[in-house]
């Protein structure tokens, strides 16, 4: 079992959210809710392993996960 982090933006243009996951370079989907958009990146890491182990190319692995953090600044 891998763990990856995957960040989830709402989309202001199109509504919904975009998921985009930092330690696979490119694996990015969306979906209408967060819950879609969170199944919709599952099914797109599942996707980029697969394609890698098809390629004989290495899995990365993310050993340390992004941190968040919300800052206040007076404006």
């Amino acid at each position: 079992m891998r763990r990856y982090t995957v960040f989830l933006t709402p989309d202001e243009e199109e509504g919904g959210y975009v998921a985009s996951v930092p330690a696979l370079p490119g694996c990015h989907t969306q979906g209408e809710s967060l819950d879609e958009a969170l199944s919709n990146a599952r099914e797109a890491i599942e996707g980029y392993i697969e394609t890698l182990r098809d390629l004989g190319r290495p899995i990365p692995e993310e050993r340390e996960h992004p941190k968040a953090v919300v800052v206040e600044v007076a404006a």
